[in-house]
């Protein structure tokens, strides 16, 4: 297999990463993150300038029919730079529902305003019972004359605050628990009945518990009409999982970058921390760490659409060993700079706070564990 980079992946690469060191300065992260919204419109904008919004679209719909590799690419910029913009809620998750499940008039109604950056959108699924189990949905959907009636309440949902739409699932009215039977309504935010608290997210952006009481839609916001809606949140989640791990990538590297500038420059004992072999060696181990979960990262964004028990194995196996290695890093860092590395004045500590955030979003590294090795055929369902 050749891995090596197109030029169009190379071209998107360079654009993302000077982006990032030009626009997204660690001032205007900390202005973005005092905004309403936690991040900035203006440079949600300029994505969608850039083409960025339109990047993992299908063309039909305005969109650049680009791929896992290619959202990866951006992610592991975006994870440089620590950006709050809430591009895996909205384009990865929202749109990607949408692209993978809507009608042809949903798609036409929803993806261009996506990608012209017009519609924001949030993704409202995990529930406090469910630990990570995308098919534990207690939220109801009842048929009530040509409508549906939702009840239910949904966690940490991405981005809601600033989403014009939320994308809820329910599960049928009448059905049993069984996987079967999940439904996604498109639902615009200001809908009666239906009402957030929002809260800051830990390592920037923002999130909210959002509750649903006699929320009333038509069904033409049903997405594609199904009510098996589960194969297409599973492919989704694990397109967004490659994306944060790919993200997470980006985290390491610019930890590493920066414990590297820093041990050359701050000395004891009259001599550079770079001169101690020790350190050397921990800075090493970090290296290695970056390079091993780049390595996966790019895996898990080339098997995330292949058949269910390939893209699994890829999937968690990144999001496990990408887990640890990102926690590794971030505690080297922090360890390695001393207590400036828990100071504002440093950023060292919003990476490890965003790095302890990627570990628990869509499944932590014991859930992630049993996945793969059920996808592997080394546990049963029963003992899961």
């Amino acid at each position: 297999m050749d891995l090596t980079a197109t030029e169009e992946q190379r071209l998107l690469r360079e654009s993302a990463e000077r982006f990032v060191r030009t626009a997204y300065s660690p001032d205007a992260r900390r202005k973005a993150a005092g905004q309403p919204d936690g991040f900035s419109r203006a440079v949600w904008a300029e994505f969608a300038e850039l083409g960025w919004l339109a990047l993992p679209l299908p063309d039909a719909h305005g969109g650049l029919g680009g791929g896992a590799v290619e959202v990866g690419i951006l992610a592991e910029a975006f994870g440089s730079g620590l950006i709050t913009e809430p591009y895996l809620s909205t384009v990865v998750l929202g749109a990607g529902l949408v692209a993978d499940l809507g009608t042809e008039q949903q798609r036409a109604t929803v993806l261009p305003e996506v990608a012209a950056g017009r519609s924001l959108l949030a993704f409202a699924h995990s529930e406090r019972q469910a630990r990570f189990d995308l098919a534990d949905i207690a939220t109801r959907a009842a048929r009530d004359g040509a409508d549906w009636v939702l009840d239910g309440t949904k966690i940490a949902v991405l981005d809601a605050p600033s989403a014009d739409h939320l994308i809820v699932s329910a599960r049928m009215a009448g059905d049993r628990r069984t996987p079967e039977g999940i439904a996604l309504f498109v639902v615009p935010r200001q809908t009666a009945g239906l009402s957030l608290t929002p809260y800051d997210r830990l390592g920037g952006g923002r999130a909210a518990s959002v509750k649903l009481d006699g929320v009333r839609v038509p069904d033409v916001v049903r997405l594609g009409g199904s009510d098996d809606a589960l194969p297409a949140i599973e492919r989704t989640v694990d397109r967004a999982l490659a994306a944060l791990c790919s993200e997470a990538v980006g985290m390491m590297a610019a930890l590493l970058e920066a414990t590297a500038a820093y041990t050359k420059t701050r000395e004891q004992f009259g001599k550079p921390l770079a001169f101690n072999q020790a350190v050397r060696h921990r800075l090493a181990d970090m290296a290695s760490a970056v390079e091993e979960g780049r390595s996966m990262a790019l895996r898990a964004a080339l098997f995330a659409d292949a058949p269910h028990p390939e893209r699994i194995r890829a999937i968690s196996g990144a999001k496990i060993k990408i887990g640890r290695g990102a926690r590794f890093v971030a505690e080297q860092a922090v360890q390695l700079h001393g207590g400036m590395g828990v100071t504002e004045e440093l950023e060292i500590g919003a990476y490890l706070k965003r790095v302890i955030t990627f570990e628990a979003l869509f499944g932590d590294v014991d859930h992630h564990l049993r996945r793969h090795a059920l996808a592997s055929g080394r546990l049963s369902s029963r003992a899961a």
